[in-house]
């Protein structure tokens, strides 16, 4: 029988994508929702109006599904309603949240899920989600890890929406915990630039400490004493414009519902111009220090793509296809880099002709 896979948030620039890469990797039936009843979606896609405010409409849909993917962000803003429906129902569950706080949210019902015998992944997509597993990769490499230091950047808008520009600034609004020497400390958003390498065509740019799921699940995911993620823009005025809105700007500015609106609006318009003349590509770096016979060494993985939201696509369709054809299956809730196997990922990257560099240097 064909499976159907109900995508909420689907008809947006990232739900677009995971849709894409679903019909063009699965014989799946893909159910794309959103909250205007008249939306039109190209075949084979269909379309069901659905607000996740109506409870009663969002269990009957997730009832008649096999697989139900959550691309409905800012997840800042959402509760566990999706994924306790998911439970409830008996239905896999995926995910591209980015942010920590909804993490926190649905791990605590990681029980629930187990003794119901669903698989949710969290965390998919292209960063979080690809990132995880480039980390992933690069830790079964080495003996020991000591230190993760994952960096992206995005072109102007990254093809990704306004919800992205949301994100970005909600996620300035207060300090947050990353896992160094071994312990939590509080660290300021957007702050300590640091210049990275990444490969053609972006080369050498700044990145700054940002809050990402990643800096959270990865201290329990692996055995390293420090995890360091960072992110930036391009161009690079863009990450000067950031940082004076985190340190510069009356806090109340980037603290309230209307400030996020205005500064994501006032960017998402920046960025139609500037995605003209940058490209709206992403180039990702994975650094892990640790020991290999004995020997410090450095490994270091990197990945460029043309098109954020198509490569987010590619995170997220790969962990659906799997689970659709029964490769994946662990009962219960966890971050992609938990899940996912690293023979299965690179599976998935070869597939969809991602290419991932890799090298690891004696230190």
């Amino acid at each position: 029988m064909t499976k159907k896979v109900l995508i909420i948030g689907g008809c947006g620039r990232i739900g677009s994508s995971v849709a894409q890469d679903i019909i063009a990797h699965t014989n799946a039936e893909v159910i794309v929702t959103g909250r205007q009843p008249k939306t039109e979606v190209k075949q084979p896609l269909q379309f069901l109006a659905l607000d996740l405010e109506d409870l009663e409409k969002l269990q009957n849909a997730i009832a008649t599904s096999d697989l139900v993917i959550h691309c409905a962000g800012p997840f800042h803003y959402r509760d566990g309603r999706v994924i306790r429906t998911c439970i409830e129902k008996k239905v896999n569950y995926i995910d591209v949240s980015d942010h920590r706080s909804f993490y926190q949210k649905v791990v605590n019902y990681r029980d629930e899920a187990q003794a119901s015998g669903i698989t949710a992944i969290l965390n998919t997509g292209v960063f979080p989600g690809i990132s995880n597993n480039m980390v992933r990769q690069g830790v079964e490499k080495l003996d020991e890890s000591e230190t993760i230091h994952l960096s992206y950047i995005v072109a102007s808008s990254g093809g990704a929406g306004i919800t992205v520009m949301r994100t970005t600034f909600l996620g300035l609004q207060k300090p947050f915990d990353a896992w160094i020497d071994g312990r939590w400390q509080k660290i300021l958003p957007y702050t300590e630039r640091e210049t990275i390498e990444f490969p053609k065509p972006y080369g050498k740019t700044g990145v700054y400490w940002f809050d990402v799921p990643e800096t959270y699940t990865f201290a329990e995911s692996f055995p390293a004493k420090n995890v360091i993620t960072k992110f930036g823009s391009l161009p690079d005025f863009y990450n000067h414009l950031t940082w004076i809105v985190a340190h510069i700007f009356p806090p109340a500015w980037i603290k309230s519902s209307k400030g996020v609106e205005f500064l994501s609006q006032v960017s998402y318009k920046m960025t139609s111009v500037t995605d003209k003349l940058s490209g709206i590509g992403v180039a990702m770096r994975a650094e892990i220090t640790g020991k290999k016979d004995n020997n410090p060494v450095k490994y270091c993985s990197t990945l460029v793509h043309e098109n954020t939201a198509v490569v987010a696509g590619y995170g997220t369709g790969s962990i659906a296809q799997f689970l659709l054809e029964g490769k994946l299956h662990k009962p219960g809730i966890f971050p992609v880099e938990q899940v996912l196997s690293t023979d299965l990922f690179e599976e998935a990257m070869a597939s969809r002709r991602v290419e991932i560099h890799r090298e690891i240097n004696f230190i």
